[in-house]
């Protein structure tokens, strides 16, 4: 079955959201200043990114050579980038909750040890803050995590260009950016939001790691869809990697083969994104804009419902006033010494009106439109979604710049959403504090999120 283009716009216009409020322009400037002069602590800070790991620890558990190659991993760690490309569910665009990506593997004389991203469980995910930590295998230092052990679809570790600054150059090969329209295809029935071109050669690179020399990987698709790719074993010898694509119940097995990396099985969305016209090369992060920006057209008309990617929706004009029909007049209000007034009334006949209202419940027209823009503005689901994303700064700027600095909030969705907000983020420190348990009741999002937390949204593929 073919995907339909209402599904393939609902992806879009998914990740058209994800791409305006995830990760905000400020945190991408703060944390590359910090990396550039080698203060990596200080970029993932900006970015959000906890550091659950001790470089003198590892040195003593796992050897000094392991610690070095540790060190010099988070040195190039863009933090920002990781969070940019960090799996994420509908309907919200947050990052998919309770999960433990794999960054980076390291051999040593005691095993396997893992760099890894985790996030935090969807109670406890205010801020939307990742943590970085070392994991070997055992139970140290894993806390109260949920699911520890990193995810074997979703790693990043064979997948460093999308994280690691000295790999981003590979970006434009590894997403099949570089293949001209007659280059692309698609296999029939799953849809064109499947990178079909890289199957082959990205199954031969986890066939590497894995150690084999061919055989057959598993490729899942969400919804219980699961193919299986069966390579042969000369295919990368001879060049031409061999693949045939069938159906994970016509081979049987499927679940214990390896796992195409979720990041090869999808069409990269920024690359889906500026195929479609509906984003500008220069609003995607300044890492990947080299590899994908060249050649693409300028952006167009968002979906439906959705705006351009950086648009900002304001209470009023451009010059910060607002019209409003008051007894059969267009009336202004408008921003004075920070605090939102109708321009149009004198304060005698302001004083007159508040008092009657007080007695009769009918306002000016101009005092109610203040009031609906206090109590539920025009630029909550701005505010909400940035609040969501935990860009705080972001969502208090919006609401300065929409009743003025200093300024008391009523009561009301605005105000409502700002102490959600807050009570959240205490859920979040006790998980850090792994008091889970004290956690889950009072700080919890009120009302269900249950689409946003199913391991396969429906409408939104999840990276």
């Amino acid at each position: 079955m073919h995907y339909s283009t209402a599904n393939e716009d609902s992806r879009l216009s998914f990740w058209l959201r994800v791409r305006k409020f995830a990760v905000p322009p400020s945190m991408i400037d703060s944390a590359t200043a910090c990396r550039v002069t080698g203060d990596w602590a200080g970029a993932c800070a900006a970015a959000h990114v906890d550091v659950d790991l001790n470089l003198r620890s590892a040195a003593r558990a796992h050897g000094g050579e392991l610690a070095a190659r540790v060190r010099a991993d988070l040195r190039h760690l863009a933090p920002d980038l990781l969070r940019w490309h960090i799996p994420r569910v509908a309907p919200d665009g947050l990052m998919r909750p309770g999960l433990t990506v794999s960054l980076a593997r390291y051999h040593g004389d005691g095993g396997t040890v893992h760099l890894v991203a985790r996030t935090p469980p969807a109670w406890a995910d205010a801020g939307q803050r990742i943590s970085l930590a070392l994991w070997d295998g055992t139970r140290s230092g894993i806390g109260s995590h949920p699911h520890p052990r990193p995810h074997r679809r979703f790693r990043l570790d064979l997948h460093r260009h999308l994280w690691d600054v000295r790999r981003v150059g590979e970006l434009r090969v590894r997403s099949g950016a570089d293949l001209t329209p007659d280059d692309r295809r698609s296999a029939a029935g799953l849809g064109h939001d499947c990178a079909v071109d890289r199957w082959a050669d990205e199954a031969w690179m986890l066939l590497r790691e894995e150690g084999r020399a061919g055989g057959a990987v598993a490729v899942r698709l969400g919804g219980r869809r699961q193919l299986v790719l069966d390579l042969a074993a000369d295919g990368a010898a001879s060049g031409r990697p061999a693949v045939r694509i069938t159906t994970a119940s016509a081979r049987g097995g499927g679940s214990a083969l390896p796992v195409l990396p979720d990041a090869a099985t999808w069409v990269l969305p920024d690359l889906a994104l500026l195929r479609a016209g509906l984003i500008e090369a220069d609003r995607l992060h300044p890492l990947v804009v080299p590899a994908l920006g060249p050649g693409h057209p300028p952006v167009s008309a968002a979906p439906a419902g959705h705006p351009p990617v950086g648009a900002v929706r304001s209470p009023g004009s451009g010059d910060g006033t607002r019209l409003v029909e008051c007894r059969g007049a267009q009336h202004r209000i408008g921003f004075v010494d920070g605090v939102l007034v109708p321009l149009d009334h004198d304060p005698a006949e302001i004083r007159r009106e508040e008092l009657l209202a007080a007695l009769t419940g009918a306002p000016l027209p101009c005092l109610q439109a203040i009031g609906e823009a206090h109590r539920d503005p025009g630029c909550l689901d701005d505010v909400r979604a940035r609040l969501d994303h935990g860009d705080a700064a972001g969502a208090l700027a919006a609401v300065e710049g929409l009743l003025g600095p200093g300024a008391a909030l009523p009561s009301g969705a605005l105000r409502d959403e700002l102490e959600t907000a807050a009570r959240r983020r205490i859920a979040h420190g006790l998980f850090r504090a792994e008091l889970s348990e004290v956690g889950r009741g009072p700080a919890a999002r009120p009302g269900p999120r249950t689409r946003g937390n199913r391991a396969h949204p429906r409408h939104a593929k999840s990276r």
